[in-house]
């Protein structure tokens, strides 16, 4: 899942520490490093771009690539609407803003979803960088519902709304929201 990188509309808390202009360079470049490192012939890597149309016609991200439109509604509605949207089979959604994410990880997402219904690639600040499941397509209703984003309750809220989920936890790594972020 990415946003096209325009300042004041990507990476604004990081914005707010290091300006706007250089918040939304580092979200570009940073996407670019992530894309060439997670492509790999194992797996479909499908761009979910927000905004929809500004996104789908973008020139900044790999022509190769296909995209997707994220829609409207919070980070679990779009999520959600990903996820029944894609083909039947495993699936991984991945977030943009995390610097340490190598192929590797996503390997092992995909691993554990051969013993468990639901991966979770943690952060420390209580959020996660990937969520995983084994099928696509049929989620309960209440999937990523009145989930607290943003906070140290996201991970635990999204793991809340798959009851009964043999739940896999993965590595836990660091996403860049603020300068501090930045800094580690």
């Amino acid at each position: 899942m990415l946003k096209e990188p325009r300042p004041g509309r990507v990476k604004t808390r990081l914005g707010q520490g290091i300006g706007m202009v250089p918040a939304a360079w580092w979200f570009r470049h940073q996407v670019a490093r992530l894309l060439r490192e997670v492509e790999d012939p194992r797996w479909r890597l499908v761009l979910a771009v927000s905004p929809d149309a500004e996104g789908l016609a973008s020139r900044i991200w790999p022509a190769h690539l296909p995209r997707i439109p994220q829609g409207q509604g919070d980070l679990g509605a779009r999520m959600a609407r990903i996820v029944r949207r894609a083909a039947p089979g495993p699936i991984c959604i991945i977030g943009a803003d995390i610097p340490g994410l190598r192929r590797a990880h996503v390997a092992r997402a995909f691993a554990a979803l051969g013993a468990h219904d639901a991966a979770f690639g943690p952060a420390p600040d209580g959020g996660y960088w990937l969520i995983g499941l084994r099928r696509s397509g049929a989620v309960p209703a209440g999937f990523l519902r009145g989930v607290r984003w943003s906070g140290a309750d996201a991970l635990a809220d999204s793991m809340a709304t798959l009851p009964g989920a043999r739940i896999a936890l993965l590595d836990t790594l660091r996403d860049v929201d603020t300068v501090t972020d930045l800094a580690r």
